[in-house]
């Protein structure tokens, strides 16, 4: 009787502690949410996942080494809706590569014949050499990469700020380049090149939208928009991959962990959500509403120094 009655005074703060723990675990549901909605809008607008990113979690009070992990499943998210809308690209890059390398063995590969999708994939190769250069080692055992990954991760936003404005400036320039010149070329090796560079950029610092750059740097090069959001999404597959397998390796080696749920409800989010932004981006290039997302970027960039200025928290 008398543990019974023990139990009985115990049920309600029980039952407080529960619901303490579930109210919890629905604002990590929500977060995650939130966060994936956020990531997939980011990634494929020319506003830069990586800055928002930063900002919503300096905004939320989480920003640590905490949410590393969580962050490379976000991409993981988007990774899966350039799939899912280029499907049918990729797939011939895929047979165009192993096709590539058989005519290089057997002497039948000749580059100023390649036209079309052969095209397209040697051109992603001269796009990727400048991210090369993110791995030289600047000392103490770390990379140059690292040294630029390590403004997403310390607490005040003076990089982003300032490469959201950066951002701006290449949304518009590019925006008026392509008003006074029709684009119609697809990318050469030179253009090639720039693209990377530019990536390679965006890649370093948070804020500086990567296809934001990419998009810009190719339009200003003279090639066809529409063109150049197909390249420029496809490009940075291999470059989301290297990132996440690199973020992985850092939330290990720190014993992160994460909660299943809503991780998998954040990756949904963005994936969904950024199949949706590829599709209104290929709707807004053809509206020639490019120079928006250019007055977005410009409005978060002030905000953001304003953050950091004033020391603003949710």
């Amino acid at each position: 009787m008398w543990n019974i009655e023990i139990l009985t005074e115990n049920v309600p703060q029980f039952l407080c502690v529960l619901q303490i723990r579930m109210i919890i675990y629905l604002m990590s549901v929500l977060k995650a949410i939130i966060l994936g909605i956020v990531q997939g809008v980011t990634e494929f607008l020319p506003v830069s996942s990586s800055g928002h990113l930063s900002l919503f979690h300096y905004l939320l009070g989480t920003t640590s080494d905490t949410s590393l992990l969580f962050d490379v499943m976000l991409h993981l998210g988007t990774l899966i809706a350039v799939f899912i809308v280029y499907y049918k690209t990729i797939w011939a890059l895929v047979i165009e590569f192993f096709k590539l390398i058989k005519d290089i063995f057997t002497g039948k590969f000749k580059f100023k014949e390649i036209t079309g999708t052969r095209k397209m994939l040697i051109m992603f190769v001269f796009s990727c050499i400048p991210l090369l250069f993110l791995l030289i080692p600047v000392g103490g055992g770390q990379k140059l990469m690292d040294v630029c990954g390590s403004f997403a991760e310390d607490d005040n936003l003076w990089v982003e700020g300032f490469s959201f404005l950066l951002t701006a400036v290449l949304l518009l320039t590019s925006t008026y380049i392509s008003k006074k010149k029709k684009l119609v070329r697809e990318v050469n090796t030179t253009d090639a090149f720039a693209v990377g560079v530019a990536q390679a950029f965006a890649a370093a610092f948070p804020g500086l939208s990567r296809s934001g750059s990419t998009i810009s740097t190719g339009m200003m090069c003279g090639v066809n928009k529409e063109y150049m959001v197909q390249y420029s999404f496809i490009l940075g597959i291999p470059a989301i991959i290297a990132a996440n397998i690199s973020q992985t390796k850092d939330a290990i080696e720190i014993h992160q962990s994460i909660e299943v749920l809503p991780t998998v409800i954040g990756i949904i989010t963005a994936m969904v959500v950024g199949v949706l932004c590829i599709k209104l981006l290929q709707w807004i290039l053809k509206k020639d509403m490019f120079k928006y997302f250019g007055y977005y970027c410009i409005a978060i960039g002030i905000f953001t120094l304003a953050c950091q200025i004033f020391k603003i928290h949710f």
